[in-house]
């Protein structure tokens, strides 16, 4: 089988028949306690978004449902936000065997789903549930890129498995996990509709940018430096630290300059802004040295620099800027959630999450930073400039194929179960 045929043959399209009537089916309910694990670091806003992404599209499609999230991490500043746009939802801390309260929701709760990420991070979470309770649980949008033994019995045991690019579907296969109950659903990024647009206008207007004439920039490091991060140099040995440290230094300058000389163009070609912005903590701190200081002088006061912030306020400034240019990857997905053209300068240390871009066809604004060069970011990005309509009709396109195959999986729960 070619790669186009398994890509399609393991479509979201496969799910219609896979998410609603496994839950609604397993449950014998049409308004479901489901419990979802997920919030698995508040360093990243990318990280961030998973919940609220994954938290709308249930609530669009089971409205009668009642959500509780099993945070992993904790943090007042992401669950104030959680509550402030979904204030009837329910958010649980801590494990199973040292919390009463997790207890209680274990016995209460229909169903358990595993939110986007880059692996099985809550597989304990998981092996907890299935071990106190015998419910069913899914595992929704996650990136596998390995079965170790530990997380093969969790896989064998999952009602479904939605992976979030089909990389991953290729790793299952070559660990014997089959069936019409695994297949390839995007990251909930993509339907991230939360806004903050009180802050981001207010810092549009400080900074004086216009709708649509500024571009967003976000740097990244080859490897994020969590030892500067967490505690305790987030028990890395000294070694590890100076391998990561490394390969950062050696790539770091080769890296950003591609995007600087996209930066550069367009300014000199626009004559508008540019907001330098993070998608991680760390970010705010390499900014200046990556990005701003080695700009031209003419350059430098068209820029722009925001700290570190949430999903739901980049959400809102993205949604007004040209595009988003971003070696993080989720950054362009945010921007695409949200009617935004976004290239995604993929470093190859960045894990095979970065194949989402090439599946829902948006091949032509991810670049493979090995292999490209700052004038074909450059080129790419006056194109969009110069024929506006037709990059946001592009995004329309890849959003739309999101959105249709999400609905047409719900709709399956709908139309049988006859919810509201």
């Amino acid at each position: 089988m070619n790669r186009r045929r398994f890509i399609e043959s393991t479509s979201l399209l496969s799910i219609a028949t896979i998410l609603t009537p496994t839950i609604l089916m397993a449950v014998g309910k049409e308004d479901p306690v489901i419990l979802i694990v997920s919030g698995w670091q508040d360093v990243n806003i990318g990280d961030i978004a998973h919940t609220p992404g994954l938290i709308g599209l249930l609530k669009q499609h089971i409205p009668k449902a009642k959500l509780i999230l099993w945070k992993k991490s904790k943090s007042q500043m992401v669950e104030d936000m959680l509550h402030k746009h979904y204030p009837d939802l329910q958010i649980i801390n801590g494990k199973f065997d040292t919390s009463d309260e997790v207890k209680q929701v274990f016995i209460q709760a229909d169903f358990f789903i595993h939110g986007c990420g880059p692996s099985l991070i809550a597989a304990d979470f998981l092996a907890s549930w299935h071990k106190e309770t015998q419910k069913p649980f899914g595992i929704f949008g996650v990136t596998i890129g390995e079965v170790s033994s530990s997380s093969l019995f969790i896989l064998q045991k999952a009602s479904f498995i939605f992976t979030r690019e089909t990389s991953s579907l290729e790793v299952l296969k070559k660990a014997g996990l089959t069936g019409n109950h695994i297949a390839f659903a995007p990251d909930a990024t993509f339907v991230l509709k939360i806004h903050d647009a009180v802050k981001a206008n207010q810092y549009m207007d400080a900074n004086k940018l216009e709708h649509r004439k500024f571009i967003c920039v976000i740097p990244r490091l080859r490897k994020t430096p969590y030892h500067k991060i967490k505690t305790n140099n987030a028990g890395w040995s000294p070694e590890r630290i100076k391998e990561v440290e490394e390969l950062n230094d050696k790539y770091k300058e080769m890296d950003h300059a591609k995007l600087r000389e996209a930066m550069i163009a367009w300014v000199r070609k626009t004559n508008n802004k540019i907001v330098v912005c993070p998608e991680m903590t760390y970010q705010t701190n390499i900014m200046d040295e990556l990005l701003i200081n080695p700009l031209p002088d003419d350059v430098k006061p068209f820029i722009v620099k925001h700290g570190y912030w949430l999903p739901d306020e980049a959400a809102s400034l993205y949604s007004h800027a040209t595009a988003v240019l971003s070696f993080e990857c989720h950054s362009p997905i945010i921007a695409a959630a949200n009617g935004t053209p976004g290239f995604y300068l993929r470093q190859p240390e960045d894990t095979i999450k970065g194949q989402m871009y090439y599946d829902l066809g948006l091949k032509d604004w991810t670049f493979e930073i090995n292999e490209t060069t700052g004038q074909h970011i450059t080129d790419s990005l006056m194109q969009v400039h110069d024929h506006y309509k037709l990059a946001i009709l592009n995004v329309k396109k890849a959003v739309a194929k999101v959105e249709k195959q999400y609905d047409q999986a719900f709709k399956i729960l709908t139309d049988k179960f006859d919810i509201a």
